[in-house]
């Protein structure tokens, strides 16, 4: 008489269909760079902090190389705040003066940069902290804005003291970690050619080194969706060219311009694709690697979702 086999689980069953939908995304990006920029806003919940740990430890273990960029407005806020020291902000970046700089920095690389460690240590992985100033990671620049007065439309420029852009990143430091088991997690600090600390948008610091490594993927994790179209519907996928006329257009505006010409310039110096996510989103960073892609996707040229 034959023996019957019982038949598996419905959710064990589902579980292996997964893995084996994912393999051929997961060979597509084993031992390349994806790097990841994680925003404040999420950090301050504890739940999707531990699962995006989880994800970035995940990576790793498949073969990829994650680099874990942070920003932390939202903490430097409430620091400012209890210290009673005013923050003001134009065009969407925080004047940053001397006093104001080194709560930035100890904020940044101290308290926020430790706890994302801890996360990833803690969900398995082998997290390092670094800012950019570490071993000179990132060479930044005195940022500089202008602005047309409104009286008499004479362009002025306009001082944010201690805000900096990159102009070079050595690539060198995060290649040495690529070939460890460390997974780098980066504060967007920059050093001068003086010694001077700046503060750097956390979107811009990750564009740079996403440009640095050769990035396969740069991924913006935020609030929203994606890049909306005129009727407010998510666009799953964007050629440089069509981000640039929504631009344009005014389609793109407010705070999802600088997000978008961050991707723009990331991919115009080596990063093949940039996309933006829902970083609320229960394992986002998994949805767009491993499935049919989560948020809008910016290349050079349409060739598909992948």
């Amino acid at each position: 008489m034959t023996e019957k086999t019982a038949p598996a689980p419905a959710d064990a069953v589902a579980k292996a269909a997964t893995l084996s939908a994912a393999l051929p995304y997961m060979r597509r990006y084993a031992g390349k760079s994806i790097v990841v920029k994680y925003g404040g806003h999420a950090m301050g919940d504890i739940a999707v902090a531990e699962k995006f740990a989880h994800d970035i430890v995940l990576l790793k273990q498949v073969g990829i190389n994650p680099i874990v960029v942070h920003g932390g407005g939202p903490q430097i806020g409430q620091m400012l705040e209890r210290l009673k020291i005013k923050s003001s902000f134009i065009d969407g970046l925080r004047v940053t003066d001397q006093a104001t700089v080194e709560i930035v920095e100890m904020v940044l690389s101290g308290s926020i940069n430790k706890e994302l460690v801890a996360y990833v240590n803690k969900a398995g992985g082998r997290a390092i902290g670094l800012s950019g100033k570490d071993a000179d990671l990132i060479r930044a620049r005195k940022l500089s804005r202008k602005r047309a007065d409104p009286g008499s439309n004479i362009e002025k420029v306009l001082d944010l003291g201690f805000v900096g852009e990159p102009y070079a990143v050595d690539a060198s430091v995060l290649e040495d970690l690529a070939r460890s088991d460390i997974i780098p997690v980066i504060a967007p600090i920059g050093v001068g050619d003086h010694g001077e600390t700046y503060n750097i948008n956390a979107d811009t610091a990750a564009g740079a080194i996403a440009a640095a490594v050769k990035a396969t993927r740069l991924l913006l994790l935020t609030d929203v969706p994606g890049v909306l179209d005129a009727q407010k519907s998510l666009v799953h996928d964007l050629t440089v060219a069509d981000a640039k006329a929504m631009i344009s257009a005014g389609t793109i505006s407010g705070g999802m311009i600088p997000k978008v010409e961050t991707c723009i310039e990331a991919i115009e110096g080596g990063v093949e694709a940039a996309v933006i996510i829902d970083g609320r989103v229960k394992h986002a960073i998994l949805l767009e690697l491993f499935a049919e892609g989560a948020g809008t996707l910016i290349r050079r040229r349409k060739l598909g979702r992948k």
